[in-house]
């Protein structure tokens, strides 16, 4: 029995280009966008502080998000992994009525059990762990797959396996480039 707990956005999806234009649009300034990349791999919360955005306008931000993440497309090599699991379970900040929408649209919202939208549902931001210990109290969760740290922190201060996507720069049990390297990793250890 193999259970995941995945983040959505960079992770499932490659949702980063979406962001990141959305984040230049809000900034209306011509911002380097391999900085804001960069800041918004840290988190938001970060990015809006270090561009000088106001915190009141996260919620535009997050209407810009989702228009322009709707073409965001899902990570090569993903559904190979989710057939292999039992149980997926996504923790997200992404609203769900969003990530129904992309999950829909490419046939992956039968690999997933639950998907837990931390703000909606009431929880503290990530990396605060309440939202993991919620889904902890219904699966045993055998490994945490995200792309920034603070995916990964509620997972070590919990004890579970980490793996760290296409971010070499956080600690994590396993990094991975591409999904064609889970199986042969992961399943093998």
């Amino acid at each position: 029995m193999l259970n995941i707990l995945w983040d959505f956005d960079g992770t499932l999806f490659d949702t980063y280009p979406a962001l990141v234009e959305g984040f230049v649009r809000l900034s209306q300034r011509d911002l380097d966008r391999n900085e804001v990349l960069r800041w918004l791999k840290v988190d938001s919360k970060t990015a809006f502080k270090h561009f000088g955005i106001n915190e009141d306008r996260r919620a535009e931000y997050k209407q810009l998000d989702i228009q322009y993440s709707k073409e965001s497309k899902p990570f090569e090599h993903l559904k190979e992994v989710l057939a292999a699991v039992d149980n997926n379970i996504i923790v997200t900040h992404r609203d769900r009525e969003s990530a129904d929408y992309l999950l829909e649209k490419y046939g992956l919202s039968k690999y997933f059990t639950e998907i837990v939208s931390v703000e909606e549902q009431g929880f503290n931001r990530k990396p605060h762990p309440s939202s993991y210990e919620f889904v902890l109290k219904k699966y045993d969760i055998d490994l945490v797959v995200g792309d920034r740290e603070l995916d990964l922190l509620p997972a070590r201060q919990l004890g579970i396996k980490t793996v760290a996507f296409q971010n070499r720069n956080i600690e994590a049990d396993f990094h991975l480039d591409s999904y064609a390297e889970f199986m042969p990793l992961v399943f093998q250890k």
